[in-house]
């Protein structure tokens, strides 16, 4: 009873829904990096169509290499935030569950946040491996929790628009 009751949020919507979705990017995130790290070795490219290849890369910092070359006290300084933002996210869910964007938003960040957690702890940085460059341009990798991350920060902008809208 005390479970299913935590698992309730303000005015009694499931987390469920929401807690499933992180699940899920967690795993796409988690199974695509294990496949990465068995078929390339470190630095190795795959072109795979003009403009996007598959490489392994490492990255110790935050989003687009941020503070990655740093002497390694970013491993847990980015750790720390990481738990912090996660904690942060579950009280935001629970408090907003019958938000619908709003917690997709907030799903697609908590799965990110926690499949690039998971790499910090386990390797001491994060796994990315998909690159999109134009001509000799290269965006700076990421990986699919990245994406989540991305495509739930401009949900909440998109939440914030149609809420201001109103």
């Amino acid at each position: 009873m005390a479970t299913k009751k935590r698992l309730q949020a303000v005015g009694g919507a499931s987390l469920i829904p929401w807690l499933g979705i992180a699940a899920i990017i967690i795993l796409l995130d988690q199974l695509t990096k294990i496949t990465i790290t068995k078929l390339f070795v470190y630095g190795e490219s795959l072109r795979v169509m003009p403009g996007f290849n598959l490489v392994l890369v490492y990255n110790q910092g935050a989003a687009f290499s941020f503070l990655a070359a740093e002497s390694g006290w970013q491993r847990y300084f980015f750790t720390v935030i990481g738990i912090v933002a996660v904690g942060f996210i579950l009280y935001l869910l629970k408090k907003h569950a019958g938000q619908k964007l709003f917690c997709w938003a907030l799903a697609l960040v908590l799965g990110g946040a926690v499949g690039n957690l998971i790499d910090r702890v386990l390797y001491g940085h994060v796994i990315d491996f998909l690159d999109f460059h134009v001509g000799g341009w290269h965006w700076p990798a990421f990986n699919v929790a990245d994406s989540a991350i991305c495509v739930g920060a401009l949900m909440f902008i998109l939440d914030e628009l149609r809420r201001v809208g109103k």
